[in-house]
């Protein structure tokens, strides 16, 4: 039953010829970590899943906000005050059965990034803090994990790639982290709600062809402004 679950679920991508049977089998068998379930992991998280990823980590100490409901859509205003990680899981789990999800409800720190990260594929960091984006970063490079990247403000996003193959890393193109009180960010700045459901996506995307191994940034940051959709592909 299961097999003729799997192919009534995916076969409108399986029946590209570059996914095929082949990719649904890779997308089956990959372990995904992704960091925050928030305005950018919402996307991802909904999109991997459906798309069949076989094991999809969530990790989020944070709990659930009515000022959230306006991006982050795998909530609802029921379930404001509960655990983000906790509620994706049962989410997603209803979206699809035939995968496994494993919901970490902590905050991410130098000691357990050390135990989480290397139990996964490809880790895509869907934070909203330069402190975790670069624990992030240092540890995919210490354990050679890909790791997706994106990041959002007002109507515009970024989205890239690091160390694939020992490809280049976030602090190839920022060296060192920035002092956060001279960063704009989404809780002082804003942030239309579309936009992380159009950066997320694209990091969804990215992600799904990382594992089919199709063609994927490289050494590459994409700006999007959604404003005046504008798109530049900056080469670092």
């Amino acid at each position: 039953m299961t097999i003729i679950q799997e192919f009534l679920r995916y076969n409108r991508q399986t029946i590209l010829p570059e996914i095929g049977d082949e990719g649904q089998e890779k997308l089956k068998k990959a372990k995904i970590l992704v960091i925050g379930a928030g305005g950018l992991g919402c996307p991802v998280l909904q999109y991997i899943s459906t798309a069949g990823v076989g094991c999809i980590g969530i990790i989020d100490f944070d709990t659930i906000e009515i000022h959230n409901l306006h991006r982050q859509i795998l909530y609802t205003e029921n379930q404001v005050g509960e655990n983000k990680a906790l509620v994706a899981k049962s989410v997603l789990e209803k979206l699809n059965p035939l995968i496994e999800v494993v919901a970490i409800p902590e905050k991410l720190t130098a000691e357990n990034a050390e135990k989480i990260i290397p139990q996964y594929d490809v880790i895509v960091d869907g934070s909203d803090n330069f402190a975790t984006r670069y624990l992030v970063n240092d540890t995919c490079v210490a354990f050679q994990k890909p790791l997706v990247y994106g990041s959002i403000l007002k109507f515009e996003g970024q989205v890239a790639i690091f160390n694939l193959n020992g490809s280049k890393n976030l602090r190839d193109l920022f060296p060192e982290m920035p002092n956060p009180k001279e960063v704009p960010n989404c809780n002082l700045n804003g942030v239309l709600g579309t936009l992380p459901g159009i950066i997320g996506t694209m990091m969804a995307h990215e992600t799904l062809k990382l594992i089919l191994e199709l063609p994927t940034l490289k050494n590459e940051l994409v700006l999007f402004n959604t404003l005046n959709w504008s798109f530049t592909k900056l080469n670092f």
